[in-house]
């Protein structure tokens, strides 16, 4: 994990982002929302309050332009990723991660990443080469853009990955190499399949809900520490 400290000078201005903190009641969670193409810091937050109402949300804009576009990294076409760019804006939203840790007060705070397609393929990048930045991550119809030389320690780290049976993309090989990566670093891995397209359904973001509230039932906002 990057220390606050060791991050870029403009690691959390690199990124235009919002920032809701959480309401009073609300899970002693932060959600760490990631974008898909096109998107902005201000997309998901429908999804976030879906997914834990009243959790203290952050929303970084993706700094790559793809045809004016926002993304979280470059591909060279579809379906073929920059593996470079990707590791080089990596560390960057690692920095910026551990930069709003300070800024926003979240302290040691459980993050849980909360991402759709481009988004949640570099949240599963973030989770594969800089493990500490987060706690936890949810995958909306996402691919394998990246594997590590070596796999780290996500020793207990819960991933939820929400799969569409349809999605031109995210087919189910991608689906199956990207849980085996995870299973084979430790993480607990828990895959959703809906009857859908690349498109997340309703019944993924109540699967993701559940899911959420299984696996960080820490008590309000109010309370954590």
């Amino acid at each position: 994990m990057i220390e606050p400290s060791r991050a870029h000078p403009d690691a959390l201005t690199r990124f235009v982002h919002r920032f809701e903190p959480a309401r009073a009641g609300g899970p002693g969670f932060a959600l760490l929302l990631l974008h898909g193409t096109g998107g902005d810091e201000n997309d998901l937050f429908s999804l976030g309050e879906m997914l834990a109402p009243g959790a203290a949300m952050l929303s970084p804009r993706g700094r790559v332009l793809e045809n004016g576009m926002p993304r979280f990294f470059r591909r060279l076409r579809e379906g073929v990723f920059d593996v470079p760019d990707l590791q080089a804006r990596a560390v960057e939203l690692a920095e910026f991660v551990a930069a709003a840790r300070d800024t926003y007060a979240l302290g040691a705070m459980p993050l849980v990443a909360a991402g759709f397609s481009n988004g949640a393929n570099i949240a599963g990048a973030l989770l594969l080469a800089h493990p500490g930045a987060l706690q936890g991550a949810i995958l909306l119809r996402p691919m394998t853009p990246y594997e590590p030389e070596s796999l780290p320690s996500l020793a207990g780290v819960p991933v939820f990955i929400g799969a569409g049976t349809q999605d031109p993309y995210g087919t189910p090989e991608e689906i199956t190499r990207l849980e085996g990566l995870f299973r084979r670093g430790g993480a607990r891995v828990e895959v959703h399949r809906a009857d859908a397209g690349h498109n997340f359904t309703r019944g993924d973001v109540s699967a993701a809900g559940e899911w959420l509230a299984r696996e960080f039932a820490l008590g309000s906002a109010e309370g954590a520490t």
